[in-house]
């Protein structure tokens, strides 16, 4: 099935940096008949730091159970990335996968197999074909070095563009870059992680200050999306720090530059979380949802989820209709603490409605064309409390239905 890129797409792909101590490797594992890499390896530095946030799904495949295992220890020597199949929900056959994927990655760089982390996404309920996956380790074993780009296009599956963010920063007199590759277009709901995403630099951070950053940073970025409320069995977010910069070790909150790096990696998860829900599957409108005035900035975000999660709020956008009846529905459902008599709504800058009623006089006209871009921004204040949260999502159209029912064609 050939899938459009999303209207939501950015322009073009970034200009990337290489990273000092990452080399990137694409191969075809042929997991599924198509024309194109679907293995990507990356070889790492010895005394690279890892960091990561898994899903919280009781489902999880048997990827996110050995990088679970493996990140206490704190070091890595490669990544594996297939696309195509997930292996999740395949028993045994899928561990054995895996253990075969690390045996064989670590034997080629004689190293752990615990410094090996892996991660598949794909159809669920298949086991990964051990044969086609050592088979692709051995042709990416001998390929090429390839661009950021190769390798984001390699993970990608209903994805419709490679996503990529860089940031640079300046710790300890010495420039540090981080790049960030990531997929993800369905399934993706905010209960961490969202879509296999990569982020590597060459700072040098102590492995427990880097799962801190990467923790806190997740709260503020790829836990405030969502596409359609499904969360994945395999979702995954890694950090790879391989300290080939140079600088002072970033060992705790205290440590110069620690600041600074901590502001960089917040805002790089930010900018790839945002092109996720801009390749929403069928998407064509990013929406912004602000929530303010509630009791706690939990119960605002879990009503900003509320607004974000409706399919009867998603679908007016999508029809351009503004509907803020439907926000209020949103609201109300979420569980959380409201008094309709103090909630108000606005949608773009136009106030629609204040202390529980429309607006006197409200045109609608604004609003109309407001909800006829491709940014959209609701707000929604509860007059409750200093609570506070952001979510961002897309809206719901027949692209969402055609690309889900076809999925395994």
């Amino acid at each position: 099935m050939s899938i459009a890129r999303s209207p939501l797409a950015p322009e073009g792909f970034p200009d990337l940096p290489a990273i000092a101590g990452v080399t990137p490797r694409v191969a075809r594992a042929r997991y599924k008949t198509w024309d194109r890499c679907d293995l990507t390896f990356v070889e790492l530095a010895p005394g690279t730091a890892v960091a990561g946030v898994l899903t919280k799904s009781r489902c999880p495949s048997p990827e996110v159970e050995w990088c679970r295992d493996a990140l206490p220890l704190g070091t890595a020597r490669a990544l594996v990335v297939n696309a195509g199949n997930s292996n999740a929900f395949t028993g045994n056959r899928g561990r054995a996968a895996v253990e075969a994927i690390a045996a064989r990655v670590a034997g080629h760089l004689d190293c752990q197999p615990s410094d090996v982390f892996v991660s598949s996404t794909g159809v669920i309920g298949v086991p990964l074909p051990i044969d086609k996956a050592e088979a692709g380790l051995d042709a990416a074993f001998a390929a090429p070095e390839c661009s950021w780009q190769d390798a984001a296009a390699t993970i990608m599956t209903t994805d419709t563009f490679e996503k990529a963010a860089v940031a640079n920063v300046v710790v300890g007199g010495k420039i540090i870059s981080l790049v960030g590759i990531i997929k993800g277009s369905g399934m993706i709901a905010p209960d961490m992680a969202t879509m296999l995403g990569f982020i590597f630099t060459d700072a040098a951070v102590d492995p427990a200050f880097l799962q801190a950053a990467l923790s806190d940073a997740n709260v503020r970025s790829f836990s405030c999306i969502t596409v359609d409320g499904d969360t994945s069995t395999s979702d995954t977010i890694l950090a790879f720090a391989t300290g080939q910069a140079g600088n002072a070790p970033i060992v705790d909150g205290n440590s110069p530059g620690a600041d600074a790096f901590r502001s960089a990696l917040a805002d790089l998860c930010t900018r790839l979380a945002h092109l996720v829900v801009r390749d929403g599957e069928g998407a064509s409108k990013f929406i912004t949802i602000d929530v303010e005035g509630a009791e706690s900035d939990e119960s605002a975000h879990r009503i900003a989820l509320s607004i974000a999660n409706s399919p009867l709020v998603k679908t007016a956008i999508a029809g351009e209709d503004a509907n803020w009846g439907r926000v209020v529905m949103a609201v109300g459902k979420a569980g959380e603490p409201a008094e309709r008599d103090r909630l108000s709504i606005r949608f773009g800058e136009t106030q629609v409605a204040v202390n529980g009623l429309a607006v006197e006089g409200y045109d609608e006209a604004p609003v109309a064309a407001h909800l006829k871009g491709s940014d959209v921004d609701i707000g929604v204040d509860l007059g409750l409390g200093s609570g506070r949260a952001t979510v961002w999502t897309c809206d719901l159209t027949h692209g969402y239905i055609a690309i889900n029912a076809d999925y395994r064609s």
